[in-house]
């Protein structure tokens, strides 16, 4: 439990019986400096808040109301100077000063974003605080290279650094430069045509015990192309062929239950309508990994 100021209530509920203790604070990151195709990662956060504010709270999957654990919505990083956008440099430092301070209170650390570099800072602040942590990467794109436009924190980098010093597991994976496959991890790739053509339950179990013994600290990072266009369109890249809800719910659940999870992010929403659609299974997904990552007893009725 921690001291920390919430400055929306989550979900509209008030975030626990204590003002100020929580036991996950989610740092909005509204940062699209990097996005070379579809815009918008930046109104992401925003769009998620709205949806999850018109989402019902009850868990049947667990039987859980997670949103009675204490769960902070904090101010968000600050991605412009003077109405000059920072760079991501910049982003990824001032991400790593939040993150720490969040782990310093012993709370959990949760990012809305945003573009997917506002996750380099993160990882790296956890992996600081966590000896042997390592990342489950859920996306359509493989993000490994080891510069963009200039930049090794531009969106295509955001898992490079993990690449070279963590043990990493990418899941869902359909687009990537033949440079990247340099990056990859032996045996650590679950491309998403496996993840389709082999029973949910065995390759969820393979990538699970490749990240480590059990109670390994890992951190998820969740961009929503991951998930097929089918499912949530409204994002910077999406890519035909990806993962569907119960396979992405599946594989996290089953990483909660068997190692320790210290941060998670979920980015690139990209909302383009009004009561979007993508928003709320956005919403929808950080609602069941704080319930599944939290395991908040089922309340007696």
């Amino acid at each position: 439990m921690s001291r920390l100021e919430s400055v929306r209530d989550y979900a509209g509920e008030p975030a626990g019986e204590q003002t100020g203790t929580f036991r996950a604070a989610i740092l909005p990151v509204p940062y699209d400096g990097t996005s070379t195709w579809g815009k918008g990662a930046d109104q992401g956060p925003d769009a998620l808040f709205e949806a999850l504010e018109n989402m019902e709270l009850h868990d049947i999957e667990t039987g859980a109301e997670v949103h009675r654990e204490g769960i902070a919505i904090l101010e968000s990083v600050p991605v412009e100077v003077n109405g000059q956008v920072l760079s991501p440099e910049q982003v990824r430092d001032a991400v790593h000063a939040r993150v720490e301070e969040i782990l310093d209170l012993g709370t959990l650390p949760v990012l809305v974003g945003g573009e997917h570099s506002v996750s380099i800072g993160a990882i790296q602040a956890c992996a600081r605080a966590e000896e042997g942590m390592a990342v489950l990467h859920i996306d359509a794109h493989s993000d490994l290279r080891s510069e963009f436009h200039g930049s090794a924190c531009n969106h295509a980098c955001a898992l490079h650094w993990a690449s070279q010093h963590l043990c990493l597991v990418q899941v869902g994976i359909r687009s990537s430069e033949a440079e990247e496959r340099a990056f990859e991890q032996e045996g650590n790739v679950f491309h998403a045509s496996r993840c389709h053509h082999t029973a949910d339950a065995e390759w969820i179990e393979e990538a699970v015990n490749r990240l480590g013994h059990a109670g390994t600290p890992l951190y998820i990072t969740v961009d929503l192309d991951a998930f097929d266009p089918a499912y949530l369109p409204e994002t910077g890249t999406p890519e035909p062929g990806g993962l569907d809800w119960y396979q992405v719910t599946g594989l996290i659940r089953a990483a909660a239950e068997q190692h320790r999870v210290v941060g998670f992010d979920v980015v690139e929403l990209a909302p383009r309508m009004e009561r979007s659609p993508s928003a709320f299974t956005a919403a929808k997904l950080l609602h069941k990994m704080l319930t599944y990552i939290l395991k908040p007893q089922p309340p007696l009725h």
